[in-house]
């Protein structure tokens, strides 16, 4: 299942081209607007985009943002890149205020003008044995102290670089856009 709207609209088609090949159903949805249903379903993609320019939106739809809470705590699996990830965190705090998101990953992300800080380059970990290669491309940052990561992160010369991963139960978020997904 994967996202396609204005709040999400950033991802690579090999990937959902992959998934489609591997007789996945790929259904989309607009979390603006559609309650999804994840019952069958054996993946929620969140790829990025810029959640933080539609919060009213997301905001105004509750039932959306319970349906995957309630899938994540269950166990479904989710792939969530940069805005996906900021979806799943605890909130959005912007100039106008904090903005509740689905409340997956305990932390809240920053979006105020002051807070900006340019965090651009390629990216690649490793993780339970399988390469991850991708690009990561923001101005938003984690409210307070960066949370710990599950793996170390490095750019494209091989250098330490300080983006998280994160695993919940069946959850792989991080501000990485993958350029491959297993």
């Amino acid at each position: 299942m994967a996202q396609n709207t204005e709040s999400f609209s950033f991802y690579y088609q090999e990937n959902i081209d992959r998934w489609a090949s591997e007789e996945k159903n790929i259904l989309f949805f607009d979390p603006e607007k559609d309650v999804p249903d994840l019952t069958d379903c054996d993946l929620l993609y969140l790829p990025g985009g810029y959640p933080e320019k539609h919060l009213e939106a997301l905001v105004a739809m509750d039932l959306t943002r319970q349906c995957i809470r309630d899938y994540a705590e269950r166990g479904g699996r989710i792939i969530a890149e940069c805005g996906g990830m900021m979806y799943l965190c605890q909130s959005i705090v912007t100039d106008e205020g904090e903005h509740s998101m689905c409340g997956v990953l305990p932390y809240s992300i920053t979006a105020r003008k002051a807070d900006r800080k340019l965090s651009l380059g390629y990216r690649r970990f490793i993780l339970d044995g399988k390469e991850y290669r991708g690009h990561e491309f923001h101005y938003t940052q984690f409210l307070g102290t960066l949370p710990h990561s599950i793996v170390q992160v490095y750019d494209a010369k091989e250098n330490p670089v300080p983006t998280p991963v994160f695993k919940y139960k069946n959850v792989l978020a991080s501000y990485t856009h993958l350029y491959t997904l297993n």
